[in-house]
């Protein structure tokens, strides 16, 4: 047998090399589609829901004094004596537009689209989840790698302790904790948001009314990074390499931030995505409790009034917001560390 026809030379010719990031784009793709009915079941439930909870924007515009035969004329005018499939339709395809209708308050108003509402409120709250995330994510890192470093110490010891307590002690405990120390006793921060002239104030005006609801909302993502962090820290310390370096002389400082802290970085940033996502939803009570006029004191309004238009948009902001997070994170990690383009390859 020749040596050009030898089976041994075909099963070791070079085979093309394909690209991790190709592999990760890949991957990126099959969650954008996979999204696409977690969307549609959301809208489902949602849109769902708001049909059996008592009521509807007819009942609610005629007002208490309404007949049945205003309200049944207010129905037919808005289309929600349709089949209940044929709405649900025309629901998602308006919201796949930004449209998501009128809010039913005030009653019978003309202006009050929900895209515009959102569009007002959603910005503070970004901002405010914003600087908690970011406030979270160094406090929480800076502990856990201080607690794995001297694991078993007092400043690991302090570290568990502040951690506990911060996922033990939820919100509408440290809310109105944090204001009669901070705002009552000591007076050093206002109670609640400025009643007048606060779009006219500039950002630096409004950090000492956003001092207290940011660091209630960073409170207990940064005691979950911190948990996380430490965890990854005592982990990798202890792998054979890092003794290697140690026995080699590698600096302290070198070793703990250019050896052991870049591998530990994608849990952590997986915690820190994730929490970005919470801290959105956990402004709700924070919001209300500091008259923060955000995204989330209005939806507690909207669900005490029982205006579905808002509710409705709400859910699907924050179903979209999550899931952008995720892929955020995703195309981050590979950047972090190398092995994860290659096992998506």
């Amino acid at each position: 047998m020749s040596a050009a026809s030898s089976p041994i030379d075909t099963q070791s010719a070079e085979l093309p090399r394909v690209s991790p990031w190709l592999g990760l784009l890949k991957r990126i793709g099959i969650r954008l589609l996979w999204a696409i009915p977690t969307l549609i079941f959301i809208s489902f439930v949602t849109f769902g829901i708001a049909e059996l909870a008592p009521g509807d924007a007819a009942t609610a515009i005629a007002g208490e004094h309404g007949n049945e035969e205003l309200v049944a004329r207010i129905r037919k005018e808005m289309g929600l004596d349709r089949p209940f499939f044929v709405r649900y339709v025309d629901f998602v395809s308006h919201a796949m537009r930004g449209d998501f209708g009128r809010s039913w308050y005030p009653l019978g108003a003309e202006d009050t689209y929900v895209r515009d509402i959102l569009a007002d409120r959603s910005a503070r709250s970004l901002q405010m989840a914003s600087l908690a995330v970011v406030l979270a994510a160094f406090f929480g890192v800076l502990l856990g790698v201080v607690a794995g470093i001297w694991h078993n110490r007092w400043p690991d010891r302090l570290a568990v302790i502040l951690s506990t307590l911060g996922i033990c002690i939820p919100n509408f405990v440290l809310a109105p904790l944090f204001i009669l120390v901070f705002a009552l006793q000591l007076d050093v921060l206002p109670m609640t948001w400025p009643s007048v002239n606060a779009e006219q104030m500039s950002f630096v005006e409004l950090l000492p009314y956003m001092l207290m609801p940011v660091i209630i909302l960073a409170t207990r993502p940064a005691a979950v990074i911190t948990r996380l962090t430490r965890a990854a820290m005592i982990d990798v310390l202890s792998q054979d390499y890092i003794r290697t370096a140690r026995a080699k002389g590698v600096p302290f400082v070198r070793l703990v931030f250019h050896h052991a802290f870049r591998n530990c970085l994608v849990p952590v940033m997986t915690a820190i995505g994730t929490s970005f996502g919470y801290l959105l939803t956990g402004s709700f009570i924070v919001e209300t409790a500091f008259r923060v006029p955000g995204l989330g004191q209005k939806t507690i309004d909207a669900i005490y009034k029982g205006d579905y238009p808002i509710i409705q948009a709400v859910v699907l902001l924050f179903a979209v917001a999550f899931i952008l997070v995720n892929l955020v994170v995703d195309l981050v990690l590979p950047m972090l560390d190398p092995r994860i383009r290659e096992g998506a390859a």
